[in-house]
């Protein structure tokens, strides 16, 4: 497919030919010929249709439990991490990431964990809905997958809680 889109791009080299022209061109002509390609896919229950992941996991009714709990898990864990990145960038220096860490750990930490579980359940509802499965039948039926979304966001928050506490013996 991406032959197919390159080859129509360089075809239809009418316009400015800057590389920032072309990769545009290149992005439109994708988009065409995935578009096309969905729209004259047939779906099946066995049957998965799609280049990503995720449109691999919405035809077959999966939940795409990694980057749910990923996003959950990060949210959770911000009030460490946020500082913590600033300062790993050059845009603080370790001292004062310490500061806002602990300060923002010991007084916002339950906030930001409260906040982390809201985007876990939010994502995960706004998935099921879209996919009409927003019942206890369809709740029922990707149980094993809402477990490992939790474990990978429980698992995600104590990664990035270790490695800041590792990082923390730096400052």
């Amino acid at each position: 497919m991406l032959r197919a889109v390159r080859n129509s791009v360089r075809n239809s080299e009418d316009g400015p030919t800057t590389p920032l022209a072309r990769l545009r061109r290149l992005f439109v002509a994708a988009g065409k010929q995935r578009a096309k390609g969905l729209a004259n896919a047939t779906v099946s229950t066995a049957d998965t249709v799609g280049d990503t992941a995720s449109e691999a996991s919405q035809v077959s009714g999966r939940l795409p439990m990694w980057r749910i709990g990923l996003s959950g898990g990060l949210v959770g864990i911000m009030c460490c991490v946020g500082p913590t990145v600033l300062a790993l960038t050059g845009v603080v220096s370790g001292a004062t990431a310490l500061a806002w860490g602990t300060k923002l750990y010991g007084s916002y930490a339950w906030a930001f964990r409260i906040g982390g579980l809201a985007v876990l359940v939010v994502l995960v509802w706004k998935t099921l809905r879209r996919r009409n499965q927003c019942s206890v039948a369809g709740v029922r039926q990707v149980r094993w997958r809402l477990a490992g979304t939790v474990a990978i966001a429980a698992g995600t928050y104590v990664a990035l809680y270790a490695v800041t506490k590792w990082l923390e013996r730096f400052a």
